[in-house]
């Protein structure tokens, strides 16, 4: 079994589920090959592609929301254009691209962002690819560019319960897969408190939040941290600024001359998500889909913060339709939610209780199995 993986660099998610799978389709035996498409195609237009992401969801966040919003409303082709950067650079590295998979002969393919899916979908329309195709949504809704890929076979979602919103917006029943987003195997070990509490050099017994702001370290955890610090509870913080590198600086500065009553340990990029969460209370977090779904493995009850427009806002209504997050805002905010979880015991046993019934854990293994034994007249 051969299978491609494409992805495309837009923050840390897409190319963490990219490496879930591909790791456990190795493990099977498969042989993998796992490329970011637009560093194939040229290298101009990924860096371009990442620091767009960035910036847009960053600065122009109301430009952003209205931009998603109208493509919801209207369409994915409200924005996909014949001179559209994207358009463009897919119909001009099509056949390059074609090529390069042709060259591997995968048996399977798979596409973890809706631009690598759209490339293949172009690719297929124009007859130079038969391979069966797998697209991964990322995200607890469903982007409006996954509604003009016909030509992928199949698409992944995080639950079967946006499988009516899926249909609505014309993707067809028998190409849902509802497997859940794929996430790291690791996040589905069992890992007592105590135990990871004594790998972090933190004490177990005291209440213990984690904060979180994506790989690219969006939120504010400076002001969250002084607003934490009103509580009058002794917390035990474990804050990760992913690749932030300028925020990581900051806090130490702030900490240098912090004397309120929490223990604060400031963390840059980490590998040692799980064992954080296994040791946490908590998860006070921007709503990444894939950052969800490992809280969700892990049963750990999440406030919900800075929320990216479009994709991750509607990750929101998702997770709050459902009982499974709380959401701070300028009018509730972090402090309050963190003092309505911990003092309200019923909720938090009930939100746990959701979160079981909708988590799925084992996504990647369920995906993989569902590759692996694909019967060879489909995939071919």
């Amino acid at each position: 079994m051969k299978v491609m993986i494409l992805s495309v660099t837009a923050g840390f998610g897409h190319h963490a589920t990219a490496k879930a799978v591909g790791d456990e389709l190795k493990a099977r035996g498969a042989q993998v090959q796992t490329l970011d498409v637009y560093e194939y195609i040229n290298r101009l237009v990924k860096g371009t592609i990442d620091k767009g992401y960035l910036f847009s969801s960053r600065h122009t966040k109301e430009l952003y929301r209205l931009v998603y919003a109208l493509a919801e409303r209207h369409g994915s082709s409200y924005f996909t254009t014949p001179i559209s950067i994207i358009h463009i650079v897919n119909a001009l590295g099509a056949g390059k691209f074609a090529r390069m998979v042709t060259d591997f002969n995968p048996d399977v393919l798979v596409c973890t962002h809706v631009f690598a899916a759209q490339l293949i979908n172009e690719i297929k329309k124009r007859g130079l690819l038969t391979t069966t195709t797998i697209g991964i949504i990322t995200d607890y809704t469903i982007h409006p560019y996954w509604e003009n890929v016909p030509y992928v076979d199949y698409v992944v979602t995080a639950s079967e319960l946006l499988h009516h919103r899926c249909l609505r917006r014309g993707i067809e029943s028998s190409r849902l897969l509802h497997f859940g987003i794929p996430i790291h195997p690791k996040f589905n070990q069992q890992l007592c408190r105590a135990d990871a509490a004594a790998q972090l050099s933190i004490d177990p017994s005291r209440p213990t939040i984690l904060m979180m702001g994506g790989s690219m370290g969006y939120s504010n955890n400076e002001k969250l941290i002084r607003s934490l610090s009103t509580i009058g509870i002794d917390f035990q913080l474990l804050v990760v600024c992913g690749n932030n590198k300028r925020q990581y600086r900051n806090m130490e500065r702030t900490l240098a001359g912090y004397d309120g009553p929490c223990t604060i340990s400031p963390y840059g990029f980490v590998n040692n998500v799980e064992v954080m969460m296994s040791a946490a209370d908590c998860i006070i977090t921007k709503p990444g889909g894939l950052t969800v779904s490992e809280a969700l493995a892990k049963n750990l009850p999440m406030i919900l913060v800075n929320p990216i427009p479009g994709h991750e806002e509607r990750n929101v209504e998702f997770l709050m339709n459902n009982g499974i997050a709380m959401l701070a805002t300028k009018t509730f905010t972090v402090d309050e939610a963190v003092y309505h979880l911990f003092k309200n015991p019923e909720r938090l046993r009930c939100m746990r209780e959701t979160m079981h019934a909708v988590a799925h854990p084992d996504a990647t293994s369920r995906l993989s199995s569902f590759i692996m034994e694909m019967p060879e007249a489909i995939r071919s």
